[in-house]
C-alpha cells in the first residue's frame, strides 16, 4: 500500500460520497482528528482500519491502493519535467497532491498537454499530407483500458450466458462457435488463402473467410470475435456506457477493443480460467495449451481478473514492438507506464527480443523502492510474403512483489538480493552510474568534466531541494 498517496485517495473519496469528516471517523469508530492526520498522510492505516474502510466508502482495495493516483502522478512528472515547458521544477509533494486531490484536473492536464504536442508536431511539419491533423485515437483507446483496469462485467455476463449455450469444453470451442454461426446466423465459414487481411466477413454471400495463414488459436479466436460482433452488441454499447470519444476512430478502436476482450473471455471462461490460473501458478504458457489459445490471449486474460470477490492476481499487460513502440498497455498491478517516450533499457521487456519463445524473468525495482516480478517473451508472427521481415513483439507482464509467492515465474529467484534497478525512462530516471542511459535526467544538469570519464555517459548534479 502506497502511503504517501492513500490519506489523499481516502479524503477523495470521502468528498466524493459527500461524506463530512466527522460522519465518516464516526462510522469509522476513530476520532476526527485522527482521520484528519490519515488525510494529510501524518498517521499510517492498519490492516483492520483498511478493511473498514472498504466497507464503509463502498469500494475495493484496489481503489484504495493508490495505483490510480500513482499513475497520474508519474504522467504528470513527465509532463511538467518537459524542458519545452521551461518551467522551474515542481516538487514531487505537489505533483502528488494534484494526482491524489484533484485527479480529474491532473486528466485534463494530461489531455491538454497530449493535445499540445500533437499541434507542436503539426506545427514542425508531421502533419498529414492532407494538411489533417492527428487525434491520437490509440492513446485515447488505451486509455480507455487502462482507466477500466481491463474488466468489463457486462462482457464477462455475456461471454458466460453464451458459453453455457455452447456447452462445450475449451478445445471444442472452435468448431462449436463456427457451428452457432452457420446454424444461428447462416455464415458459411471457409479457410483460404487471402491477400492483405486475415479475417473477411461477406455479409451479402454469407460467409466469413479466414486466412489460411493464421494458426489454429487465432482461428479460434477470429471466430469467437465474428460471433460477439453478432451478439454482444448491447454488452460492448453498456461496457461504453459515459465513454465520450474525441473522435470517430477512437470510439471504432475501443469498440474492436472490447469485442476482442469479449472473445477472449468466451473462450476462456473466467471462473475456470481462474481456477486453472491458481492451480497452474499464473504459468501463461500451460494456460494456452490447456485453454486452446495463443500465449498472448493468455497474458491478456490473465491480465483481466478483476471481478469483485474472485479477484486474481493484479498484472500489469505490454506489447512492444522491435523498435520501442507500445501499442497496447493496461496496469491492474500499479506499475506505473511512461507515457510520453521509450522505457527503461535495462527493463526485461527490452532482452527479450534477443530469445524468441522463451520466458525472460526479472525482479525489476524503481527508484522508489516499488519492486515488481515481472516475466516477458518475444511472439513472432507469420511474414506476409517471402522476404519480408515477420512482426515480432514482445509480450510483459509483471506483478508487485508481494504476489510473487503466487507466481511460477518466481521460483529459483533470490527475492531479497536478485532485484535490478530500472526507472521509468532515462529522462525520468535519477540513477547515476547507470552505463545503459541513453538521456540524463530532463530536471538534472549536466556536469561535464574532461579529465574524467564516467561509467555512465552522462553524469550530472542533483538539484538543490
Amino acid at each position: 500500500m502506497a502511503r504517501a498517496l492513500i490519506g489523499r485517495t481516502v479524503r477523495r473519496l470521502r468528498l466524493e460520497k459527500g461524506m463530512a469528516q466527522q460522519g465518516l471517523a464516526a462510522r469509522l469508530g476513530i476520532s476526527a482528528s485522527y482521520l484528519n492526520l490519515i488525510e494529510h498522510d501524518q498517521r499510517a492505516v492498519t490492516a483492520s482500519l483498511l478493511v473498514k474502510l472498504t466497507e464503509v466508502l463502498q469500494v475495493d482495495l484496489a481503489a484504495l491502493s493508490g495505483a490510480r493516483e500513482k499513475a497520474l502522478q508519474t504522467g504528470l512528472q513527465e509532463v511538467l519535467r518537459d524542458p519545452l515547458l521551461g518551467l522551474d521544477q515542481v516538487p514531487e509533494a505537489e505533483v502528488a497532491q494534484l494526482a491524489g486531490g484533484a485527479p480529474h484536473v491532473a486528466r485534463a492536464v494530461l489531455a491538454l498537454y497530449r493535445a499540445w504536442r500533437v499541434a507542436r508536431e503539426d506545427s514542425g511539419g508531421i502533419a498529414l499530407p492532407t494538411g489533417r491533423r492527428i487525434l491520437l485515437p490509440t492513446e485515447e483507446a488505451r486509455d480507455f483500458f487502462h482507466d477500466r483496469a481491463n474488466h468489463f462485467p457486462a462482457l464477462e455476463a455475456a461471454a458466460e450466458r453464451l458459453g453455457a449455450e455452447l456447452g462445450v469444453g475449451p478445445h471444442e470451442m472452435n468448431h462449436a462457435v463456427a457451428q452457432r454461426l452457420r446454424e444461428r446466423h447462416g455464415l458459411v465459414v471457409q479457410v483460404v488463402p487471402m491477400q492483405g487481411a486475415l479475417r473477411r466477413h461477406d455479409s451479402a454471400n454469407r460467409r466469413l473467410d479466414l486466412s489460411d495463414s493464421l494458426p489454429r488459436e487465432s482461428r479460434g479466436f477470429h471466430l469467437a470475435f465474428q460471433l460477439m460482433l453478432l451478439e454482444a452488441g448491447d454488452a460492448v454499447a453498456e461496457a461504453m456506457a459515459g465513454f465520450e470519444p474525441s473522435s470517430a476512430e477512437a470510439g471504432a478502436l475501443v469498440r474492436i477493443g472490447l469485442l476482442n476482450y469479449a472473445a477472449g473471455a468466451l473462450l476462456m471462461p473466467y471462473a475456470a480460467f481462474l481456477a486453472a490460473a491458481r492451480e497452474l501458478r499464473h504459468d501463461a504458457e500451460a494456460l494456452a495449451s490447456r485453454f486452446g489459445a495463443s500465449f498472448e490471449q493468455a497474458c491478456h486474460r490473465l491480465a483481466s481478473l478483476q471481478r469483485d470477490g474472485a479477484r486474481g492476481v493484479p498484472f500489469f499487460f505490454l506489447r512492444v514492438d522491435p523498435a520501442g513502440n507500445v501499442d497496447k498497455r493496461f496496469s491492474a498491478a500499479g506499475f506505473p507506464f511512461a507515457r510520453f517516450g521509450g522505457s527503461c533499457p535495462k527493463w526485461i521487456v527490452h532482452h527479450a527480443f534477443a530469445s524468441p519463445g522463451q520466458v525472460r524473468v526479472q525482479l525489476a525495482q524503481l527508484p522508489d523502492g516499488g519492486s515488481f516480478l515481472c516475466f516477458a517473451r518475444a511472439v513472432q508472427g507469420r511474414a506476409a510474403i517471402w522476404g519480408e521481415p515477420a512482426p515480432v513483439h514482445v509480450v510483459a507482464m509483471g506483478c508487485d512483489i508481494s504476489r510473487a509467492g503466487e507466481v511460477i515465474y518466481a521460483d529459483g529467484l533470490d527475492l531479497e538480493r536478485a532485484a535490478v534497478g530500472i526507472g521509468l525512462s532515462c529522462r525520468l530516471c535519477d540513477r547515476v552510474d547507470c552505463r545503459s542511459r541513453a538521456f540524463p535526467p530532463l530536471e538534472h544538469r549536466l556536469a561535464l568534466d574532461p579529465m574524467v570519464t564516467g561509467a555512465s555517459p552522462y553524469t550530472f548534479r542533483t538539484p538543490a531541494r
